[in-house]
């Protein structure tokens, strides 16, 4: 788990007051609101991760007017699908007409499936993205170049009898994702997983967080996190109206359940 902060505000104030002694070109500029965006970042991250309340990621979306909406209400994180492939894809020049603004507002976690590494590291210094999510067949060297860049990530494990726990753990990933196992399927299928196992993976006390995925819905939502233990859902079909359109009714809904759950 992330440190948390316990007074960002004076953080900032700190970063601002020493870095205001050094501004004497526009590369100290730069670096001085790269250090304030990464350190907002990893506040959106750690809260977005924190084992006290379940947090809500609402995944595929696709429109400047869905992503703008689940910021206003509150959802903690948004992920943008950049999979050709998937039904939710947002072709990245898309993406740059509404993710830069959501910076700071929204945690913005970029989907990958097997993609050359140079998409997510790009996509991450043009400041669309805070976190990428390899939901492919990733191995640990693609995942640790991506991560000796000091990027953080999410990696998808497709869940069967929980055998898959060892091997999970060996990504050294910022959180783990589990989803349905369906091979040469990446997400998406709305297939709910045992969340028992699920929760065995959150007892292993080596591992990162957990995230849960696969076919929640605002009829399940309360059960799946009390069996599991996750520290966040993530969830697409469960929350839209057709493929890539968000429902608000149904968003607003699996907040108040979140809410309602004990801490």
């Amino acid at each position: 788990m992330l440190p948390r902060s316990s007074n960002p505000d004076c953080i900032h104030s700190r970063i601002l007051g020493h870095e205001s002694q050094n501004l004497n070109t526009e590369i100290d500029l730069r670096h001085s609101l790269f250090n304030l965006h990464h350190r907002s970042m990893l506040r959106l991250l750690d809260s977005f991760l924190s084992p006290n309340r379940a947090s809500l990621k609402v995944c595929g979306v696709t429109t400047s007017d869905d992503a703008n909406e689940l910021a206003r209400v509150g959802v903690s994180a948004l992920g943008v699908n950049f999979w050709p492939q998937s039904k939710r894809y947002c072709p990245p020049e898309e993406a740059r007409q509404f993710l830069p603004a959501l910076s700071e507002r929204i945690l913005r976690v970029g989907v990958f499936v097997n993609a050359d590494l140079d998409l997510p590291c790009q996509l991450h210094a043009e400041g669309l993205i805070d976190v990428a999510q390899f939901h492919g067949d990733e191995d640990y060297c693609y995942c640790e170049r991506y991560s000796r860049e000091g990027l953080p990530f999410f990696k998808a494990i497709g869940v069967g009898d929980g055998s898959e726990i060892s091997t999970a753990l060996r990504y050294n990933a910022t959180a783990l994702l589990l989803d349905a196992h369906a091979p040469g399927l990446y997400g998406g299928t709305g297939r709910t997983i045992d969340w028992n196992t699920a929760a065995s993976f959150v007892e292993e006390k080596s591992a990162p967080p957990i995230i849960l995925a696969g076919g929640i819905t605002v009829e399940n939502a309360a059960e799946s996190l009390l069996t599991s233990r996750a520290c966040a859902l993530d969830i697409a079909s469960g929350a839209e109206s057709t493929p890539g359109i968000k429902d608000f009714g149904k968003i607003s809904a699996l907040l108040e359940i979140l809410r309602s759950l004990p801490e």
